[in-house]
Formats: structure tokens, C-alpha cells, sequence
């Protein structure tokens, strides 16, 4: 399938936080957020965008405004 954003949003592939903690306490889903960061490395509104999924992974498309800034390393 192929995904082609419309006018000014991107599509970003959610990247899922980690199960437990450094001290090995398993996080529950209900005690997890909604992930704020995507694989192309942005972060963005925490109740931004629209949930989509594209074969087994899932996506936000995201408004360019709701974009806060690019992470760089």
C-alpha cells in the first residue's frame, strides 16, 4: 500500500516506548501513553494527528502545525 500525505501533512511511523523499566517493572498498556515521537525522528502534539495503520505497523499522518520540532544527534 502506498500512503501519499495530503497539502501540508506527513506520515510518521509511531515508535512504541519500551515494556518495563530500567529496574525491570513491566509497564502496563493502560499506564502507557500514546507514543509522541516517530521513526523520522520528529516530536509532535501529544493528541495529534490521525492513527493509521499500514500492514502490521502503526502511523500518524500529522499537520505540518502540529509538528513541534526535528530531532537531531
Amino acid at each position: 500500500m502506498q500512503v501519499k500525505p495530503l497539502g501540508d501533512r506527513v506520515l510518521v511511523k509511531l515508535v512504541e516506548e519500551q515494556e518495563r523499566t530500567q529496574s525491570g517493572i513491566y509497564i502496563p498498556d493502560t499506564a502507557k501513553d500514546k507514543p509522541q515521537t516517530g521513526l523520522i525522528v520528529l516530536l509532535f502534539a501529544k493528541f495529534a494527528g490521525t492513527e493509521i495503520k499500514i500492514g502490521n505497523e502503526d502511523h500518524l499522518i500529522l499537520a505540518t502545525d502540529d509538528i513541534l520540532a526535528v530531532v537531531e544527534n
